[in-house]
C-alpha cells in the first residue's frame, strides 16, 4: 500500500455507544474525522477533542478517503446512504466505504450493489465484537468482508480500533462471522442468567460466582463483564442494549431459515429475548436479563 492510498481522512456517521469511543481512536491515530449523527448533540463531546460536524452524511463523507458507518440496523444506513442528504449524493464521495454494523450478509450484499451503481464506491463489511469496553481500548475485533485490495487499504483505521482483524471472504462473510458471534454471544448470556438465577435460589452469595468462574471452562467476558453486572444488580451505564441483542439474533434466525439450518438454541434464545420485548426491558443493558428471573424464594 503506498502513503498516497493511506486513509488519512475519513468520515464517521453513527456516535452512539460504539461510534463515539472508535472515533476517539482514530482521532487519537492521527485519522482526521468528519462527524455525522442524527442526534446532533452526541457530537459535541467529539467535536471537542478534534472531530469536524457536518451537516449531512454527504457533506461528512466529501473529499475523504473512506466512510465508515455505525449504525443500529439495515433501514438506518440504506437512509443514511440513500436518503435525502444521504452519501450517494455526495458530490465527491470517497472510494471506500466500511460498515461496522451488523445488518447480515443479504443486506450487505443487496446495499453495496446499490451504491456501487450510483456512486462506484467499493464496500468492506467489517462488524465488530468487543462492545463498547473493546471500541474504548482499541480492542475490539473486527471481521472483513470484501476484496483484499480494499481490507489492506483499511489496515491503519483498523490498526487505531482493534486487536485482530479477520478477512473472512468475500462481500457479506464478515457479517455471516458476526451473526455467528451473536449466536454465541446471545445464548451464553441466557446461560448467564439462568446459572445466577440458580445460583441465588439455591442460597449461594452471587456476588462472588464470577470470580469463583474465572479461569474455568465456565469463564467468559460476557460472564466477567455482564455476569458481574447482574450479580450485583448493576445496570447503568448501558454498555450493551437488549433490543440490539434481539435484533441480532432475530438476523441470527432469518439467516438459519435462508440456509435451512436448525438451530433450537438458537430459537429458545429469542423467545427469552422476546420477554424481555414484552417487558419494555430493550432500552436497558444486558445484564437486565436478570430481571427475567424473579427469585423463587
Amino acid at each position: 500500500m503506498t502513503q498516497s492510498q493511506r486513509v488519512a481522512t475519513a468520515a464517521f456517521i453513527g456516535t452512539g455507544l460504539m461510534g463515539a469511543p472508535m472515533v476517539r481512536r482514530l482521532l487519537a491515530a492521527g485519522i482526521a474525522v468528519r462527524v455525522w449523527n442524527r442526534t446532533h448533540a452526541k457530537l459535541a463531546p467529539l467535536i471537542q477533542v478534534g472531530a469536524v460536524p457536518a451537516a449531512s452524511p454527504a457533506d461528512a463523507v466529501a473529499d475523504t478517503d473512506a466512510v465508515c458507518l455505525c449504525l443500529t440496523d439495515a433501514t438506518a444506513v440504506e437512509m443514511v446512504l440513500f436518503g435525502e442528504g444521504g452519501v450517494a449524493r455526495a458530490a465527491n464521495p470517497p472510494p471506500l466505504l466500511v460498515d461496522f454494523s451488523t445488518i447480515g450478509p443479504e443486506a450487505t450484499r443487496a446495499l453495496a450493489a446499490r451504491l456501487r451503481a450510483l456512486s462506484r464506491m467499493s464496500w468492506v463489511d467489517a462488524p465488530v465484537s468487543g462492545g463498547a469496553t473493546g471500541a474504548q481500548d482499541g480492542r475490539l475485533v473486527i471481521f472483513c468482508g470484501g476484496s483484499s485490495e480494499d481490507v489492506e487499504r483499511l489496515t491503519p483505521l483498523f490498526g487505531a480500533l482493534a486487536q485482530r482483524v479477520t478477512h473472512v471472504g468475500h462481500l457479506g462473510t464478515g457479517q455471516t462471522l458476526k451473526l455467528c458471534n451473536q449466536l454465541i454471544v446471545a445464548t451464553n448470556l441466557v446461560a448467564i442468567a439462568e446459572a445466577l438465577s440458580l445460583a441465588r435460589d439455591s442460597g449461594l452469595k452471587v456476588q462472588v460466582i464470577p470470580d469463583a468462574l474465572r479461569g474455568g471452562f465456565a469463564d467468559s467476558q460476557p460472564l466477567q463483564i455482564f455476569g458481574r453486572r447482574m450479580a450485583e444488580g448493576s445496570v447503568l451505564p448501558v454498555l450493551g442494549e437488549l433490543g440490539l441483542m434481539l435484533k441480532d439474533l432475530r438476523r441470527v434466525d432469518d439467516l438459519a431459515t435462508q440456509q435451512r439450518s436448525e438451530l433450537p438454541l438458537t430459537r429458545a434464545a429469542l423467545g427469552i429475548y422476546r420477554q424481555a420485548e414484552a417487558k419494555d426491558l430493550l432500552g436497558q443493558d444486558l445484564a437486565a436479563l436478570i430481571s427475567l428471573y424473579p427469585a423463587c424464594n
